[in-house]
Protein backbone atom coordinates (compact mmCIF):
# COMPACT_ATOMS: atom_id res chain seq x y z
CA UNK A 1 0.00 0.00 0.00
CA UNK A 2 0.90 3.28 -0.84
CA UNK A 3 -0.21 7.25 0.64
CA UNK A 4 -1.47 8.93 -2.19
CA UNK A 5 -3.00 12.36 -2.68
CA UNK A 6 -6.96 11.53 -3.06
CA UNK A 7 -9.80 14.60 -3.18
CA UNK A 8 -13.60 14.44 -3.20
CA UNK A 9 -14.69 16.15 -6.42
CA UNK A 10 -18.50 17.23 -5.69
CA UNK A 11 -20.84 18.30 -8.60
CA UNK A 12 -22.90 20.85 -7.83
CA UNK A 13 -26.78 21.93 -9.93
CA UNK A 14 -27.50 25.14 -9.42
CA UNK A 15 -25.22 25.46 -6.09
CA UNK A 16 -26.44 22.67 -4.21
CA UNK A 17 -24.87 19.10 -3.98
CA UNK A 18 -25.65 16.09 -5.57
CA UNK A 19 -24.24 13.29 -3.52
CA UNK A 20 -24.72 10.20 -6.51
CA UNK A 21 -21.94 12.35 -8.54
CA UNK A 22 -19.75 12.79 -6.50
CA UNK A 23 -16.27 10.98 -7.47
CA UNK A 24 -13.13 10.44 -5.49
CA UNK A 25 -9.84 10.88 -7.67
CA UNK A 26 -5.94 11.48 -7.19
CA UNK A 27 -5.40 15.29 -7.32
CA UNK A 28 -3.24 15.87 -10.62
CA UNK A 29 -6.73 14.52 -11.99
CA UNK A 30 -9.57 16.11 -10.53
CA UNK A 31 -10.08 19.03 -12.93
CA UNK A 32 -9.96 16.87 -16.01
CA UNK A 33 -12.20 14.48 -14.33
CA UNK A 34 -14.62 17.35 -12.95
CA UNK A 35 -14.70 19.24 -16.48
CA UNK A 36 -15.54 15.87 -17.88
CA UNK A 37 -18.64 15.47 -15.21
CA UNK A 38 -19.71 19.04 -16.34
CA UNK A 39 -19.87 18.35 -19.74
CA UNK A 40 -21.59 15.25 -19.52
CA UNK A 41 -24.30 16.83 -17.52
CA UNK A 42 -24.46 19.45 -19.90
CA UNK A 43 -25.30 17.46 -22.76
CA UNK A 44 -27.63 14.68 -20.90
CA UNK A 45 -29.66 17.12 -18.76
CA UNK A 46 -32.33 18.43 -20.29
CA UNK A 47 -33.37 22.33 -20.94
CA UNK A 48 -35.80 24.08 -17.94
CA UNK A 49 -37.49 27.17 -17.97
CA UNK A 50 -34.50 28.77 -15.72
CA UNK A 51 -30.78 29.01 -16.32
CA UNK A 52 -28.99 25.92 -14.80
CA UNK A 53 -25.43 26.11 -13.51
CA UNK A 54 -23.48 22.76 -13.25
CA UNK A 55 -20.38 23.29 -11.10
CA UNK A 56 -17.45 20.68 -9.91
CA UNK A 57 -16.43 21.35 -6.72
CA UNK A 58 -12.86 20.96 -4.19
CA UNK A 59 -13.78 21.97 -1.06
CA UNK A 60 -15.49 25.61 -1.34
CA UNK A 61 -12.99 25.98 -4.74
CA UNK A 62 -15.28 25.56 -7.88
CA UNK A 63 -12.78 23.89 -10.48
CA UNK A 64 -15.00 23.43 -13.52
CA UNK A 65 -18.45 24.82 -14.48
CA UNK A 66 -20.49 24.54 -17.42
CA UNK A 67 -23.89 26.10 -18.03
CA UNK A 68 -27.27 24.98 -19.80
CA UNK A 69 -29.14 27.73 -21.16
CA UNK A 70 -32.57 28.36 -20.60
CA UNK A 71 -35.47 27.82 -22.66
CA UNK A 72 -36.45 31.48 -24.30
CA UNK A 73 -40.10 32.30 -24.64
CA UNK A 74 -40.78 34.89 -26.85
CA UNK A 75 -42.93 36.91 -25.04
CA UNK A 76 -42.63 40.69 -27.78
CA UNK A 77 -44.25 38.71 -29.85
CA UNK A 78 -47.72 40.36 -29.62
CA UNK A 79 -45.54 43.54 -29.70
CA UNK A 80 -44.79 45.04 -32.87
CA UNK A 81 -44.25 48.26 -33.78
CA UNK A 82 -44.82 51.37 -31.71
CA UNK A 83 -43.33 51.76 -28.49
CA UNK A 84 -39.78 50.27 -27.31
CA UNK A 85 -40.69 50.63 -23.44
CA UNK A 86 -43.54 47.99 -23.98
CA UNK A 87 -41.34 45.41 -24.68
CA UNK A 88 -38.37 46.60 -22.37
CA UNK A 89 -40.72 46.34 -19.70
CA UNK A 90 -41.86 42.79 -21.03
CA UNK A 91 -38.36 41.43 -21.24
CA UNK A 92 -37.33 42.73 -17.91
CA UNK A 93 -40.66 41.22 -16.46
CA UNK A 94 -39.58 38.34 -17.62
CA UNK A 95 -35.86 38.35 -16.71
CA UNK A 96 -37.25 38.97 -13.00
CA UNK A 97 -39.31 35.82 -13.26
CA UNK A 98 -36.40 33.56 -14.38
CA UNK A 99 -34.35 35.16 -11.32
CA UNK A 100 -37.12 33.78 -8.98
CA UNK A 101 -37.35 30.35 -10.49
CA UNK A 102 -33.59 29.69 -10.44
CA UNK A 103 -33.78 30.35 -6.81
CA UNK A 104 -37.16 28.20 -6.28
CA UNK A 105 -36.51 25.92 -8.99
CA UNK A 106 -35.09 22.34 -8.17
CA UNK A 107 -33.47 19.92 -10.81
CA UNK A 108 -33.64 16.29 -10.41
CA UNK A 109 -31.45 14.39 -12.11
CA UNK A 110 -33.13 10.40 -13.52
CA UNK A 111 -31.55 7.53 -13.20
CA UNK A 112 -31.05 7.00 -16.78
CA UNK A 113 -28.60 10.52 -17.02
CA UNK A 114 -26.97 9.25 -13.43
CA UNK A 115 -25.83 5.78 -15.20
CA UNK A 116 -24.29 7.49 -18.42
CA UNK A 117 -22.70 9.84 -16.53
CA UNK A 118 -20.96 7.63 -14.33
CA UNK A 119 -20.45 5.15 -16.92
CA UNK A 120 -17.29 6.30 -18.59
Amino acid sequence: MEKSSLVKVDILLNSKPVDALSVIVHSSKAMARGKAICEKLKNSLSRHMFEIAVQAALGSKIIARSTISAFRKNVTAKCYGGDITRKRKLLEKQKEGKKKMRMIGNVSVDQETLMSVLKE
